[in-house]
């Protein structure tokens, strides 16, 4: 992925790097759980033809630092002082594409923002997601050095992949390595969901594309839906045939599906 690399301090000391390519409107991208910005690879190209393009390693991964006492608020508040940055840089509106978990604290940090645009959540999690004692579960995994379980149950238990899919991205994974994000990042990440209020959806006032996978487990679905009543100005697409990681299988219906949505004009 090619850019230029800058960085935005958070109140708590954190610094939070960043990539940035290509020209046109603001489009900031917010990565999922067990990843970092080059996530974004396969749809990096096409997006970057039509927006000035930014991509945020969150906090303890890639090429950002950490801070003590991770919470869900933090990890918002990483998100809205992009937002800021990128507001203040071009002085126009900053739309936002993000992901899974990035998706839920994204949530938080366009909610009564008034530098946001529009705004595209690809199946956010939330509570549900993480009920029935994953938390202490995936924690313990950790705990006991058990990194390659605790993420094959993260792909399993909660995105719902298939252990057949599971050996396939573990043979495609090439140089990178998530074994250190995930010991990092799952078990509080997790904790993060227990207590996540999606709520505060009902004060996003701009518009809101909501992605929906056909073949996602049933608490995207119902997350979305709720999101779907809860927002004022949403709408929902949903990806046929596809799961949690369209980003991935199919990345140019996704560039399109998202760039169109954000060309769009109007409120809808």
């Amino acid at each position: 992925m090619d850019g230029q690399r800058g960085h935005v301090e958070t109140s708590d000391a954190a610094r939070i790097g960043t990539l940035t390519a290509g020209s046109g409107p603001s489009l900031l991208l917010v990565h999922g759980g067990m990843g970092q910005l080059e996530r974004w690879q396969p749809v990096w190209d096409q997006l970057t033809q039509h927006f000035r393009v930014t991509a945020m390693d969150r906090r303890g991964r890639g090429s950002s630092t950490d801070s003590p006492n991770h919470t869900a608020d933090r990890e918002s508040a990483d998100i809205s002082a992009i937002i800021e940055k990128l507001n203040s840089d071009t002085g126009t509106s900053v739309n936002v594409f993000a992901h899974s978990i990035g998706a839920s604290f994204t949530i938080a940090a366009v909610a009564g923002n008034p530098a946001v645009g529009k705004v595209v959540l690809y199946e956010p999690p939330g509570p549900e997601t993480v009920a029935g004692g994953w938390p202490e579960k995936v924690t313990e995994l950790i705990r006991s050095g058990r990194i390659g379980p605790a993420i094959a149950s993260f792909l399993i238990d909660v995105i719902g992949l298939s252990p057949s899919e599971v050996e396939t991205l573990r043979n495609q994974a090439g140089a990178f390595d998530p074994r250190p994000i995930a010991a990092a990042t799952l078990p509080r990440e997790a904790r993060a969901l227990q207590t996540l209020d999606l709520a505060v959806a009902e004060k996003i006032a701009c518009p809101v594309l909501l992605l929906l996978g056909s073949e996602s487990p049933a608490w995207a679905a119902h997350i979305t839906a709720y999101l779907q009543a809860t927002i004022p100005n949403a709408s929902t697409a949903v990806l046929q045939g596809q799961g949690h990681e369209a980003i991935d299988n199919t990345p140019s219906n996704i560039a399109t599906l998202v760039t169109r949505y954000l060309n769009r004009s109007g409120h809808d």
